[in-house]
């Protein structure tokens, strides 16, 4: 598919509403009776939880023989995994899991961090036999509030609308292609409701007149933005994650977009922009991108 560069604010779309997950909650939730299994998705925000806890019992949860790690800063495995852990600063990680959601044997989150630094990412964790055996993430800076006065992670977080999942999924899946990557500016009120759509993204203001503004601006300073691939789509019900490769001033980008539906049409937008390490810095071979 052809790609098409766009100034930079474009990919600023975002995706804001899944459950919100508070620590406590989530820890509550994993005290299970026996007869009561414990969700995937609940096992996936265990474990990013115990990067500030300590607890052992998510590690139960990874695969010991099988975990493909997609973080190219991180090695393959549980090795690699317990590497990370062992250079966590005195007083450790945090992890605050604001949104989780599940499409089949995937679980995606989108999570505060104090991860060598303050952070905001997306994880996407795959799962066989109720075990993690796949690891992907997006991670970004923590960012002033944007114009509009909205972090990067506040906003919706109720799931809705399950029975429109699939039908979600391709309302977005067709935005980022005709808008994104083919450049068709003319369709986005296909797309986006226009009165209603607020942004999360650090440098751009609520609605279609904050996005152009941006969009000038960055156009002027000579910044573009170029989507060249979708690789993945997930959802759960009026949440969507898509997952694309291209190129951000230049430089090998990733980009991990979050987008609330209601109504048929976008109304929400949450995004991490990762520049892609060389692959000389690679600590694994498994590519940022393999699904």
């Amino acid at each position: 598919m052809n790609s098409l560069k766009l100034p930079i604010m474009m990919l600023i779309l975002c995706i804001s509403s899944c459950k919100t997950v508070t620590k406590n909650n989530n820890q509550e939730s994993l005290k299970k009776t026996p007869e009561m299994k414990v969700s995937n998705k609940e096992k996936a925000v265990a474990l990013l939880i115990s990067l500030e806890t300590g607890a052992k019992e998510p590690i139960s949860y990874i695969n010991p023989t099988k975990y493909i790690q997609h973080n190219l800063a991180v090695g393959d495995g549980l090795i690699g995994f317990g590497n990370v852990l062992k250079h966590a600063p005195e007083k450790g990680f945090k992890a605050n899991v604001i949104r989780a959601f599940q499409d089949g044997d995937y679980v995606f989150t989108h999570t505060i961090y104090d991860f060598f630094g303050p952070k905001v990412g997306f994880d996407v964790f795959r799962f066989e036999n109720d075990l993690i055996v796949e690891h992907w993430d997006n991670l970004a800076e923590i960012t002033p509030l944007n114009p509009s006065g909205h972090s990067q992670t506040d906003g919706a977080s109720t799931v809705t609308d399950l029975n429109k999942t699939e039908e979600n999924k391709i309302k977005v899946k067709n935005f980022i292609e005709t808008i994104l990557m083919r450049g068709e500016m003319d369709k986005i009120q296909n797309f986006i409701d226009a009165d209603n759509y607020i942004q999360h993204n650090s440098n751009i203001a609520d609605g279609l007149s904050g996005l152009g503004s941006a969009l000038e601006t960055l156009a002027k300073q000579g910044i573009y933005m170029e989507y060249k691939t979708l690789h993945k789509v997930l959802g759960e019900g009026n949440f969507i994650l898509t997952i694309s490769e291209g190129k951000f001033g230049g430089k090998e980008t990733s980009f991990y977009d979050l987008f609330r539906v209601e109504n048929d049409k976008i109304v929400e937008h949450w995004d991490t922009i990762e520049t892609i390490i060389p692959k000389s810095e690679w600590k694994n071979n498994n590519g940022k991108f393999n699904f």
